[in-house]
């Protein structure tokens, strides 16, 4: 049987969810570990359009900042939607309130704790990661409680289209 990239995201992310060890299974939601596939990949893009932006055509640390920002979030939105929590609910709705997370995100995160760090003599790289753990908070919170609430909850293992069953073995039949 065929499966779409959601079906299968979620069968992984539920899977590891179940075999976490020191009792985090009964804790961590699969949509905070696909948040944290998600938007680990979507950060290493960000910073390495970072490093781009300023480190080689030397543009200015906000305006790379923002651009680096602005392409990974848009990332980020779309793979989370289709994949992580799955929704369905209206798209226009949900941009304008991603927006507004965004933008409080980027004013208190990216740029406030980013560009302040940098300004008092960090590292912009390492200021930026530092920015990035206080972002991942934030749009984690924001963005299952507020983005996508029209999500469906988290799935019973068992309910999770075959949940870490057929993971590594296909289905037989």
């Amino acid at each position: 049987m065929s499966r779409s990239g959601a079906a299968w995201f979620t069968v992984a992310t539920t899977a590891v969810a179940r075999h976490l060890p020191f009792g985090l299974s009964g804790i961590v939601a699969p949509s905070l570990l696909g948040f944290a596939a998600i938007n680990g990949c979507t950060f290493a893009l960000d910073l390495a359009l970072l490093t781009i932006f300023h480190g080689v055509v030397h543009w200015p640390v906000p305006v790379s900042i923002t651009l680096s920002y602005g392409t990974a979030t848009s990332i980020s939105y779309l793979l989370n939607r289709a994949l992580n929590f799955r929704s369905h609910g209206l798209v226009g709705r949900q941009v304008t309130i991603y927006a507004g997370v965004v933008v409080v995100n980027y004013l208190a995160f990216i740029l406030g704790v980013g560009s302040g760090l940098a300004a008092l003599g960090l590292e912009y790289q390492l200021a930026r990661i530092v920015a990035g753990l206080c972002e991942a908070i934030w749009m984690y919170v924001a963005m299952r409680f507020l983005v996508f609430r029209d999500s469906p909850g988290p799935a019973p293992a068992d309910q999770a289209e075959g949940a870490g069953h057929d993971l590594v073995t296909p289905d037989p039949r």
